[in-house]
């Protein structure tokens, strides 16, 4: 895979466990976040799987919008945003879902779309990333 960002490129938090053996090739990208170079989403998800761990997907993306020239600066910029806008939520990675150049009356702009992903070792409970505290209060009852 290519080192820039594009749609199924996944960031990991710095730190983040994962299953040993996995060969994956990671560099740093963004203060306390890493992209893997060498597999897409769809294949580290499945490699995830094949080592009996869970690579969840959240619900709903997250969207920003950068103008100016340079595709790569406009790219770095607007990850920056989405990862101060998920700042507080408790997973451990991040999916490119979509990278769009436009023109907005001859002015380029870039749309940016992820969606927050988290890597744990059990499929049946989700577990926050280790550095986000979470309250010691039982969960309701079901109904």
């Amino acid at each position: 895979m290519q080192d820039s960002v594009d749609a199924g490129t996944i960031l990991i938090k710095e730190h983040t466990v994962l299953p040993e053996g996995l060969g994956v090739e990671i560099a740093a990208y963004a203060t306390g976040w890493e992209i893997v170079k060498n597999l897409d989403s769809y294949a580290l998800g499945r490699t995830i799987h094949n080592a009996g761990w869970t690579f969840f997907c959240m619900v709903g993306e997250t969207e920003s919008i950068v103008f100016g020239f340079g595709r790569e600066k406009s790219i770095r910029t607007a990850v920056t945003r989405i990862l101060g806008k998920v700042k507080l939520k408790k997973f451990n990675s991040l999916e490119i879902t979509k990278v769009v150049s436009k023109r907005f009356c001859g002015m380029p702009y870039l749309r940016l779309s992820a969606r927050s992903r988290h890597i744990q070792d059990s499929a049946t409970i989700f577990q926050p990333a280790a550095d986000v505290q979470v309250s010691d209060r039982p969960l309701p009852a079901a109904a």
